[in-house]
């Protein structure tokens, strides 16, 4: 692999390293739900970016592509089941804040 390559999937990786550490930091320190989701949208785009870059530097393009595909398949139904969570908890609560969760009992 030539050093253009090696240097576009550096900046890349880095990329992609840098939309993870933005999800995590999403999910873990913001109390609204809708922001936790859109940060679990952050964390499995650095994975599929992060999964197209591996298949890429190891030569199995394809197979990369097939566990792309299957990742967003799931990301899809992960998103889809958690909004409507949300909003069954925002008609029941009027509210998106994680805190008023931990009232609910039953």
């Amino acid at each position: 692999m030539n050093t253009e390559a090696s240097q576009l999937f550096a900046v890349f990786g880095i990329g992609a390293v840098l939309l993870l550490i933005i999800g995590l930091y999403c999910v873990i320190a913001t109390r609204n739900l809708i922001r936790a989701v859109i940060g679990l949208v952050l964390l499995t785009k650095s994975v599929t970016l992060l999964l197209i870059i591996a298949g890429n530097m190891v030569g199995k393009t394809a197979l990369a592509q097939a566990l792309v595909i299957t990742v967003i398949i799931v990301e899809v139904v992960v998103i889809s089941v958690a909004v409507g969570i949300i909003l069954r908890l925002y008609q029941h609560n009027r509210s998106l804040d994680t805190t008023l969760l931990r009232n609910l009992k039953g």
